[in-house]
């Protein structure tokens, strides 16, 4: 590939730009999908081997294709990357990989021109479906480079292994901070330090329940109705088997967040804990560094300003699969066909 043109370059592999593809090829639009891993499966591909959906099969999968069942309880990682790779093969989407997206510069023509490791690609219109897995969040805390034991973000944590035999703490009050303490918390001594006080959900409430929130929260926002909060406003935390375990065992008590990091632990300025490793489960931010060269707009809640998944003032412009920025559970398997679907309605309207 060294110069090339097409209608719609769709940036990233995973999900997201999966179920655009459904639907540009059922609108019969030209298009390319640039994914920059060696192999099918998104970030998903990239979870510890442990980590499992939130929901059956059944209540989990893209537009036009059923996820195959899962025998016993929720599905892991592995089985997903199975589906991604296979439902690319079904509806013969054109992906190229490993394909890295350097840059994205407006054309004279007033497309774009998308700048790779592997040449350019001259587009009418770009989806953006980047996700955030590749931008682990770090805060700065006083003292971090200080700190003479393991430090390490979820993005990079696998097993408990490991740890054994050391002090561990969790930060953060996510899913992803429930999920790897109650892991490691089997193999070693663990503390959870968080902000605020970890908000779990009902036991009964799993990813369908999840997305029927999601779901009527968009309807009630779409007839101006108050917002209810949506899933945000039943709790953080998903009670899957391994977090209740967890609670069972009593692991699940979270700390004061501490003030700085000292070489061997860390304090709030009246009490220190010895630690010998840290897991940073403080989240992740939209991977759009490749659009730096076209200087969009943003607000102080948002990387990009958009209006119904586009920049403003420029339909062509698309972002797709980031959560609640760009539609509501469009961050989840079953939620983004339905964000993808009127995302490209909308775009075949700008290119017609």
């Amino acid at each position: 590939m060294t110069t090339t043109s097409t209608e719609v370059v769709v940036i990233g592999g995973g999900q997201a730009a999966l179920a655009a593809g459904y639907y540009l090829r059922r609108a019969k639009l030209d298009f390319v999908i640039l994914d920059d891993q060696p192999a099918p499966g998104g970030s998903w591909q990239d979870y510890w081997p442990s980590l499992h959906l939130f929901s059956p099969a059944q209540y989990s999968h893209l537009p036009g294709w059923p996820m195959p069942p899962w025998p016993d309880g929720f599905p892991p990682a592995s089985h997903v990357v199975d589906y991604l790779t296979a439902y690319e093969t079904k509806y013969d989407l054109p992906v190229r990989r490993p394909v890295r997206v350097d840059s994205v510069h407006r054309s004279a023509d007033g497309g774009y021109r998308v700048d790779t490791d592997a040449g350019s690609i001259g587009a009418a219109a770009i989806i953006n479906a980047t996700g955030t897995w590749p931008r682990p969040f770090w805060p700065s805390y006083p003292g971090m480079r200080d700190f003479t034991g393991v430090q390490l973000h979820a993005a990079d944590y696998r097993t408990p292994e490991r740890f054994e035999g050391v002090r561990v703490a969790v930060v953060g009050g996510g899913n992803s901070a429930a999920q790897i303490l109650a892991e490691i918390s089997t193999v070693t001594e663990t503390l959870w330090f968080t902000t605020r006080e970890p908000r779990f959900l009902p036991d009964d409430v799993d990813g369908r329940v999840l997305f029927d929130v999601a779901s009527d929260r968009a309807r009630v926002l779409a007839s101006g109705g108050d917002d209810s909060g949506g899933v945000a406003g039943l709790g953080d935390i998903v009670m899957v088997p391994p977090v209740k375990e967890a609670r069972d065992r009593g692991v699940l008590h979270s700390r004061r967040m501490f003030t700085a990091v000292v070489p061997d632990g860390v304090t709030d300025g009246e009490q220190t804990d010895r630690l010998d490793a840290i897991v940073w489960c403080t989240g992740f931010r939209p991977a759009l560094r490749h659009l730096r060269p076209l200087h969009l707009p943003s607000t102080d809640t948002s990387p990009i300003s958009l209006h119904h998944n586009h920049v403003q003032d420029q339909p062509t412009m698309v972002f797709l699969g980031y959560g609640d920025w760009t539609g509501a559970a469009s961050a989840t398997l079953i939620g983004v066909g339905r964000t993808a679907r009127a995302v490209i309605s909308e775009l075949v309207t700008a290119l017609s």
